[in-house]
């Protein structure tokens, strides 16, 4: 299963998930969503602005758990 490491991210920075949304031009509930690892798709547009805000690769956002279902 693949699951959202974006609480760590943000969290280790303080930031707030209206922040983020806001600083990269996306929806904030887009936002909510990867925080609380609720979301069931990601848009590659989100990805992308979201590793250049945190200066990151797509494998820091998103994990990979094979044993997870």
């Amino acid at each position: 299963m693949i699951r959202s490491n974006l609480s760590t991210l943000m969290g280790s920075r303080r930031l707030k998930v209206i922040d983020v949304a806001r600083e990269i031009g996306v929806n904030r509930n887009a936002i909510d969503l990867l925080y609380k690892d609720e979301a069931k798709r990601i848009d590659t547009d989100t990805l992308d602005r979201l590793c250049k805000f945190f200066k990151c690769t797509p494998n820091d956002i998103l994990l990979f758990d094979p044993e997870d279902k």
